[in-house]
């Protein structure tokens, strides 16, 4: 995937969770999501994402593949995404894994009584 087109996606996400009220001057679990060809690569590339900050998952997808989930709770900025995702790509990429995007929860405040 193209650096220009994951920055126009993720500039595009960050304009509609603007708008939806996402409370930004807090931090998040961002999910930042990788497609690997086989079990043994997601699960070597998941060892790389330990730390206080960080929680990796692995999972079969159902066309075979295997899906790479990695959680770091963050701030949600347009440069701390990018760089993680780049950092991401570089221990990624050379296994065979691709990048799939990032996503983020949103609270959906409950409505006044």
């Amino acid at each position: 995937m193209s650096t220009a087109f994951q920055d126009d996606v993720s500039t595009h996400v960050l304009r509609r969770m603007k708008e939806g009220g996402f409370d930004f001057a807090r931090v998040h679990p961002i999910e930042f999501y990788v497609i690997f060809p086989d079990e043994d690569r997601a699960r070597k590339a998941a060892g790389q994402f330990r730390g206080e900050s960080l929680n990796a998952q692995v999972s079969l997808r159902d066309d075979g593949a295997w899906h790479l989930q990695v959680s770091k709770v963050m701030y949600a900025t347009y440069a701390g995404i990018g760089d993680f995702e780049q950092d991401m790509e570089s221990l990624v990429t050379p296994l065979g894994g691709v990048l799939d995007g990032w996503g983020v929860t949103q609270e959906v405040p409950a409505p006044s009584r």
